[in-house]
């Protein structure tokens, strides 16, 4: 079964935040197309939709993991008063 890793639903508690943010930040705007640009690649690969490496997968991994964790960062920074 393939998890779902869009922010909102890892984050349900910044979801307001998060959308502000990409509605105010071009930074976190284009981060956070990237993190969807390769959650939706990831997926794919997992549904064997689309074929490759399984170390083509996990270097993809890496970097959804690397973007979300960016991403947290620059939202807990923007929680802080």
């Amino acid at each position: 079964m393939v998890r779902k890793h869009d922010l909102p639903h890892e984050f349900p508690q910044y979801r307001n935040r998060i959308h502000e943010l990409k509605m105010t930040n071009e930074k976190f705007a284009r981060l956070y197309k990237e993190y969807q640009r390769v959650d939706k690649e990831i997926v794919r690969i997992e549904m064997e939709i689309e074929q490759t490496s399984d170390r083509f997968l996990e270097e993809r991994k890496k970097l959804r993991l690397h973007l979300k964790d960016e991403l947290l960062k620059m939202i807990l920074v923007s929680c802080q008063p």
